[in-house]
């Protein structure tokens, strides 16, 4: 157990840290733009570490690297799609683009932005409707993973932890804005870097080197411990066989929701929308680049090497999830059990500083849909009494918007102390979240910025087709979300209506090609149809 006193000491520094980068970012949050946009002035090195720590949560150095502990290296392919896509991709493909339409069409928030760019009012508040649904299941995940590393390292419980994390946390949130956001979450990615580059060197000393420790892990294959009824598994140094269940849920569960799902996160686009020119995201990649390497693609290589640790260790002589007990304790019961006492404290204050970066981001970008995309049109409708119609004034607005912040920060709080705790939904909580984001988001979003004359039917069809398709299929037909969720369960008496690999599929396989076919069924109607009224007003 790592002495008490040290642990307790350096989470306090840090989390005077914390509140002081906040107090700074609250001096310079004057104005609602301040608030969601950081003033539109963020340095690239700021962003490119904050689109990082924002991106990786604990729930990706746990959950995953757990996952690889037990389903072993393929996830590494989620670490090269991660890079790829979810960072070169989306700052080349969208991101001096998005930063361009945010200037020209005025907006401050991801939904916004669609809304203006589609003029539709629907879209704006749909889109934020989805993030107000979907948003709190992956907050209750990332709580959740950073809540049972405190309480376990603290020798704490699990409330209690949840939580001082949840205080901390929301004070910079509510104060400060993006500003303290990103200020807190530079400082956050620079520690999960030297971190994770501490324990993955460490960890090559403890496994014999990276050629002998790889060796090790591949003869073990014939100790891979069966995954329930899955089947497929080769080894931890291999992918499972293609196509069968375990290759299902590694593809189609993990590498394709996430590795795809990120292009369309709306507290990730709110990056783009920070930056002063195209030449600050230019500058941002390297930053970013580094960081995903040094988190993920460390994490997970660990989380498989665990295996070999574990095994040579005459105190267990036993793969890492026998050792660890649960997946999602494989990471940290391997620096627990392997590391020198320094390292535990580093480790935990990395996985602290994952936690928090991804928890502001989200708090963040859920008060601005509830309190500022929402709250926007409602007071332009008669749904609320005439004295709250009419525009806001900024202070006035800048309030509304923290007090939105500070309800949904409550909300998620709530889900973390009454929902599941078991470490094996974490990762499921966080794919679901970026496969709704894909299905319902990405096809208008590359629509918008890659067609001259968009189109609003198509954009909105599109919006309702990937929600609802994705909903329905996430509650009744996949059977992770489903154990997880519990409303099959509770109305049908199990956890899928299907059966097979049919049950295993991610609910994005069929949401978002659905998603995608109606934006362009709809596109080609709605521009046939305009192309008819034009030929008979001639």
């Amino acid at each position: 157990m790592v002495d008490t006193n040290l642990m307790i000491g350096a989470t306090a520094v840090y989390a005077a840290v914390m509140i002081f980068l906040g107090y700074i970012g609250w001096k310079k949050t004057k104005s609602g733009n301040d608030f969601l946009l950081a003033g539109q002035d963020v340095s690239p090195w700021i962003i490119g570490l904050s689109y990082g720590a924002t991106f990786i949560s604990t729930s990706a150095i746990v959950g995953f690297g757990g996952f690889a502990g037990n389903y072993g290296m393929g996830i590494i392919w989620l670490a090269a799609l991660n890079i790829a896509v979810g960072l070169l991709g989306a700052f080349v493909l969208f991101g001096k683009r998005v930063r361009r339409m945010t200037k020209s069409l005025k907006a401050q928030t991801f939904p916004e932005l669609l809304g203006a760019a589609y003029r539709s009012k629907f879209i704006r508040w749909f889109m934020a409707v989805v993030i107000l649904i979907g948003m709190p299941l992956y907050t209750w995940a990332v709580m959740i993973s950073g809540s049972l590393l405190i309480a376990t390292t603290l020798g704490t419980t699990v409330n209690t932890a949840l939580i001082v994390l949840t205080l901390i946390t929301a004070l910079y949130v509510i104060t400060g804005g993006l500003r303290a956001v990103m200020y807190t979450d530079a400082l956050q990615g620079a520690l999960m870097i030297f971190g994770m580059l501490v324990i993955f060197i460490i960890t090559i000393g403890l496994i014999g080197g990276i050629e002998s420790g790889t060796q090790d892990l591949t003869n073990m294959a014939s100790l891979h411990p069966t995954t329930g009824s899955y089947s497929g598994m080769t080894g931890w140094t291999s992918m499972p066989e293609m196509f069968s269940d375990n290759w299902i849920i590694l593809v189609g569960t993990i590498i394709i929701p996430v590795g795809i799902g990120v292009l369309a996160q709306p507290q990730l686009a709110v990056r783009f929308m920070t930056a002063k020119d195209s030449k600050t995201l230019n500058r941002a990649v390297p930053f970013g680049g580094v960081f995903l390497l040094m988190t993920v693609g460390f994490a997970y290589i660990i989380g498989a090497w665990s295996n070999v640790y574990f095994y040579n260790s005459v105190d267990f002589k036993m793969t890492s999830i026998l050792a660890a007990g649960t997946q999602n304790n494989i990471i940290p019961f391997f620096v627990e059990t392997a590391m020198p006492d320094w390292v535990v404290v580093l480790f935990t204050l990395t996985l602290v500083a994952a936690a928090m970066s991804t928890l502001s981001s989200l708090y963040h970008v859920m008060g601005t849909s509830a309190g500022y995309d929402i709250w926007t049109e409602l007071k332009k409708t008669r749904l609320l009494p005439g004295k709250w119609r009419g525009e806001d004034g900024q202070k006035r607005s800048l309030n509304i918007t923290r007090i939105a912040t500070m309800g949904f920060i409550f909300v998620s709080f709530l889900l973390a102390w009454y929902m599941p705790r078991s470490g094996g939904f974490i990762p499921i909580a966080t794919t679901m979240f970026f496969g709704i984001c894909a299905s319902a988001f990405l096809p208008l979003y590359v629509h918008m910025m890659y067609s001259k004359n968009p189109s609003k039917k198509a954009a909105e069809a599109s919006l309702i087709v990937g929600t609802v398709v994705w909903l329905f299929t996430a509650l009744f037909c996949c059977k992770t979300d489903g154990s997880v969720l519990g409303i099959c369960n509770t109305v049908f008496g199990k956890d899928t209506l299907l059966t097979g690999t049919m049950a295993v599929l991610d609910p994005i396989l069929y949401a978002l090609p659905l998603s995608a076919i109606t934006l362009i069924v709809v596109w080609f109607y709605d521009k046939r149809h305009k192309t008819v009224d034009a030929e008979k007003a001639v």
